[in-house]
């Protein structure tokens, strides 16, 4: 067994042993930027995205049948980065979490995003590597959130290292990987997150990669394309082309764009190009912590062994228990919301919740379901559609209209909750719960996704475990979404005791690991908000 199942196991352990090392206080003053610094690059600001004159492309959350797969162009890829990590507003407002007092000083303000991402940190780095058919000369970019634009980091067509970088790893590459020469490649800068979160940072950062995919994935279905990630490629191949150091940034997913004009003609030769510039660190102190650095080593070990169709069979999600007692959800309310207005209203509710006002059972339908459908990643993963769902959902109701209080696994074939433990979960929910920014009872409902991490482990490897993580934030993403579309508060959290949820559900049989909380209901009226739009 390699060193993610002693990781995985110390993240389920950490609400009672704490993870090394225990003394470890973040120093604010000396913490790096958000997003990498590259000097002295050229800055190419990105088109508009199209909106408004094509918002009738934009089907939605629900969207109907498409006609065939559409093509990105550099408007449609510059509105989907805006929409899902670039800064779109500033968020300022009475709420009840630990960062309130240093939000209306301006150079700690905290501005929105369409993707969710652990303690707002944002560590995802996206690079675009494109090729003869964008209308820019061929080159390695990394988009600058905060201009919307991309700084050019190399001229010259690389797409060739990135195909071999996919081939590398076996059959089974998203479809289309050899058909185009534009791609775009997600890392993680380490030292971003967890100069906060220290060993407990590579379980977060992996959640943040799939929160990016799915709003990704989200984003073109709603305009009839195709987004599928990979995960398996030669890390270290991709590292060198971007000049990173793989123990400082992981090189965790590729996703190939179906391009408007791309030939499908041969990819020029793989050269090994590498990308001079370096980012420049803010911090003058950079830590590294053993767990995170041994996990990165742990994860990118498999990084060539695609797995086979069917590999992940053995850790499907179980069936939700059929002999539970049922109770029916109705039919899920429409999520007819466009995808970026439901982005821009996407935030975490921070203790606003007010049970005063039950949640509605066919909008608590419409969470589950959104939760479901993020459990498919696709790509390379086996997890798309006709492959496996590796992710379960368990709720916890407190106040919903026509559901009794208690703890249910929701069965999304048969669109039914069925009833594991009976009674109001208000009082566990809050004493397992160790942060003090939200009130769990006042929720309407509390829903747990869980995967069987060991399962995957023993499916695909180390390298399962981005997976994993990967799928539970993209679980997250859904939730998050759909809950803006229904004008329904909503928050993630991951501070909580895990084996206790283990406990209370009885998952010791079936090896389900509870990764995090979703919290959703309604919120106190006439909220005390600052709001400005970016765009």
């Amino acid at each position: 067994m390699g060193y993610a199942y002693d990781y995985a196991a110390a993240i389920m352990r950490r609400g009672r042993v704490h993870m090394e090392p225990v003394d470890h206080v973040p120093n604010w003053a000396d913490g790096p930027r958000k997003t990498k610094h590259y000097p002295e690059t050229d800055l190419l600001p990105l088109p508009g995205s199209g909106y408004p004159a094509d918002a009738a492309l934009d089907q939605g959350l629900n969207p109907g049948p498409l006609d065939g797969p559409g093509h990105f162009d550099l408007p449609t890829l510059s509105g989907m980065l805006r929409d899902s990590y670039g800064l779109t507003g500033r968020r300022l407002g009475v709420q009840a979490n630990t960062d309130l007092d240093a939000l209306p000083h301006y150079p700690l303000a905290n501005f929105s995003r369409g993707s969710a991402s652990g303690g707002g940190l944002y560590p995802v780095s996206v690079y675009w590597v494109s090729g003869p058919s964008a209308p820019l000369p061929p080159g390695v970019h990394h988009y600058a959130t905060r201009h919307h634009a991309m700084r050019r980091l190399l001229t010259g067509d690389a797409t060739g290292e990135v195909r071999a970088a996919l081939e590398a790893a076996g059959p089974g590459a998203p479809d289309g990987a050899d058909a185009t020469d534009q791609y775009l490649v997600l890392s993680v800068k380490y030292w971003q997150n967890a100069f906060k979160y220290n060993s407990f940072s590579f379980h977060a950062v992996s959640m943040d990669l799939g929160a990016c995919v799915q709003t990704w994935r989200l984003w073109a279905r709603a305009r009839g394309l195709d987004v599928e990630p990979a995960l398996w490629f030669d890390e270290e191949r991709l590292a060198r082309l971007l000049g990173v150091r793989t123990e400082e940034e992981g090189i965790f997913a590729v996703v190939p764009l179906k391009w408007r004009g791309a030939t499908g003609a041969a990819a020029p030769p793989a050269t090994p190009f590498a990308v001079r510039h370096r980012d420049v660190e803010r911090s003058r102190t950079v830590l590294t912590f053993e767990a995170v650095t041994a996990m990165q080593a742990a994860t990118a070990e498999g990084a060539l062994d695609r797995p086979a169709p069917g590999a992940l069979a053995p850790a499907a999600a179980r069936p939700a228990g059929p002999a539970l007692p049922e109770a029916p959800l109705p039919a899920a309310t429409p999520l007819t919301t466009d995808v970026r207005t439901a982005l821009r209203r996407r935030r975490s509710s921070f203790g606003r919740f007010d049970a005063s006002r039950p949640l509605a059972a066919a909008d608590l339908a419409a969470l589950c379901r959104a939760a479901t459908d993020g459990s498919y990643l696709g790509g390379d993963t086996g997890t798309g559609a006709g492959g496996e769902r590796l992710a379960g959902l368990y709720v916890f109701v407190n106040h919903a209209e026509g559901l009794a209080p208690g703890a249910y696994a929701y069965d999304p074939e048969a669109h039914t909750l069925r009833l594991v433990k009976e009674g109001a979960p208000g009082p566990f929910l809050q004493k397992n719960y160790f942060l003090s920014n939200y009130n769990l009872e006042q929720a309407g409902a509390v829903l747990v996704p869980t995967v069987r991490t060991t399962a995957v482990l023993d499916a695909v490897g180390d390298r399962g475990y981005r997976l994993v993580n990967a799928t539970i934030g993209a679980v997250a993403q859904s939730v998050y979404t759909a809950a803006a579309a229904l004008d329904v508060g909503c928050g993630v959290a991951l501070g909580f005791d895990n084996v206790s949820y283990i406990e209370e559900l009885g998952l010791q049989a079936t090896g389900e690991a509870p990764l995090l909380i979703m919290m959703a209901g309604h919120e106190r009226p006439a909220p005390a908000d600052y709001r400005h739009e970016l765009t």
